[in-house]
């Protein structure tokens, strides 16, 4: 979890300690250079899934019916073995000599992605910013933590941790009090909201593409559908009529912000939240604004008002809160222990005749067709009796003397019935009579 936290915070200090750079882009069109950052950005991210050993390998996962799964249920760590699936998708540029590539699944899930979290979150900010202060924006995107910590855990149909929610309630307000108070009107907080909403879905749909994409793909994908998005927002936004180059100094602040800001920072955000889990990673979002005031305070050689501090040290102890809660594990899968005096199915008590071998005389019986037989028969409800966990070899062991003798009695007693005379009903009475019996708890 450690390197996993120090990845989400390196990239949100990158993203949050640039923005003061994007001052240097205020005259050249918005949307228009958001495209040609995205557009760099993709190109590198290609050219490092094809060059790379890191972007030619992806975890393992399985094949379904639309393609190759992306559950949860497997690891997720960048590399591994490298699985080759087949996708109906484009995305030659981006698949490498491994030939990975999305499904249309997942093609479509980095599509919203793009077209929320990239292109429609700068649309929103571009639309609020006439109608509201920055800290207002600032401050309703800071919410994203609270957000994250809620809606991750419902996705997946759990109930979210209390410890979580109020840390990223922590943290929210603490990002709250370092961006201020300001005005804004509906229009402001409506686009305020939109570009919360692109914030937390950056965040949900990159997981859920992850495991079997990889940090590299999915921030390479992602970079390169936002570019068409974010060029049509542009003609809708009336930039056409003030296309033009870059100047020296906008060319380079755009390169720093494809680099910097969106490739090394989006494989350390995706790479660190693959790790870290959406709801951990979440809080680490509070960051930005904080990393933005500390660039700032630096830039300008003074500190911040006493306020602001007080915000970052709340921030601070929000995520020290989260951070520190313990995550559930699943319980290892192992093989219970035999009880004393009972055997394991298939094993013969001291003294006691196994009831997976015939009677004296009496034809030999299939073991474990008699066994789930009996435990189908079992008056007691033993359809539980052989419902013990798998281990090597499809056989099942019992979780108690309990069921053991249950399904021993229970097969001897059938191996009786069925026997064909009275000789071999006998001697399978006499077993069933000798079975072992635990005595009640």
């Amino acid at each position: 979890m450690k390197v996993g936290a120090l990845l989400c915070v390196a990239g949100m200090v990158i993203v949050g300690s640039s923005v003061s750079l994007s001052q240097l882009i205020l005259d050249y069109p918005t949307l228009t250079g958001q495209a040609l950052r995205y557009g760099l950005a993709a190109l590198i991210l290609a050219l490092i899934v094809r060059l790379s050993p890191i972007g030619h390998s992806s975890p393992i996962g399985r094949p379904s019916a639309g393609g190759w799964s992306s559950a949860g249920d497997r690891s997720s760590l960048i590399g591994g073995p490298s699985a080759i699936g087949r996708s109906s998708g484009g995305g030659r540029l981006f698949a490498g000599p491994g030939g990975i590539r999305p499904t249309r699944r997942e093609l479509g899930i980095l599509t919203v992605l793009a077209a929320t979290g990239l292109a429609g979150f700068n649309a929103c900010i571009l639309v609020a910013l006439p109608h509201a202060d920055a800290a207002v924006v600032g401050t309703v995107i800071g919410a994203a933590p609270l957000g994250l910590a809620l809606l991750a855990p419902l996705l997946r149909g759990a109930r979210p941790a209390a410890r979580i929610v109020v840390a990223a309630t922590v943290v929210v307000g603490g990002t709250a009090l370092v961006q201020g108070s300001g005005k804004a009107d509906a229009i402001g907080v409506l686009a305020s909201l939109g570009a919360l909403v692109g914030e937390v879905l950056f965040s949900l749909l990159a997981a859920a593409v992850l495991p079997r994409l990889g940090a590299i793909r999915v921030a390479a994908y992602s970079c390169g559908l936002a570019v068409p998005l974010l060029l049509a927002g542009g003609v809708a936004a009336g930039e056409v009529a003030r296309w033009r180059l870059p100047t020296a100094v906008e060319a380079a602040t755009l390169g720093y912000l494809a680099l910097l800001m969106t490739v090394v920072a989006f494989l350390a955000w995706f790479t660190g939240l693959q790790r870290l889990g959406v709801e951990r990673a979440g809080m680490i979002v509070g960051l930005m604004p904080v990393a933005t005031l500390v660039t700032a305070a630096i830039q300008a050689g003074r500190l911040p008002d006493p306020g602001q501090t007080a915000g970052v040290l709340v921030v601070a102890l929000g995520l020290a809160v989260g951070l520190t809660a313990r995550s559930p594990s699943p319980a290892p899968v192992t093989q219970p222990p035999s009880p004393a005096g009972a055997s394991p199915t298939g094993a013969s008590p001291a003294g006691a005749e196994p009831a997976d071998a015939s009677p004296a005389g009496a034809e030999p019986a299939d073991a474990e067709a008699t066994g789930a037989e009996a435990a189908g028969a079992s008056p007691a409800g033993a359809e539980a009796a052989l419902g013990a966990q798998p281990v090597s070899g499809g056989r099942r062991e019992p979780d108690s003397a309990a069921r053991t003798d249950s399904a021993y009695e229970s097969a001897a007693r059938r191996s009786a019935a069925s026997a064909s005379s009275p000789r071999e009903r006998a001697s399978a009475t006499v077993a069933s009579s000798a079975a072992p019996r635990s005595s009640p708890a």
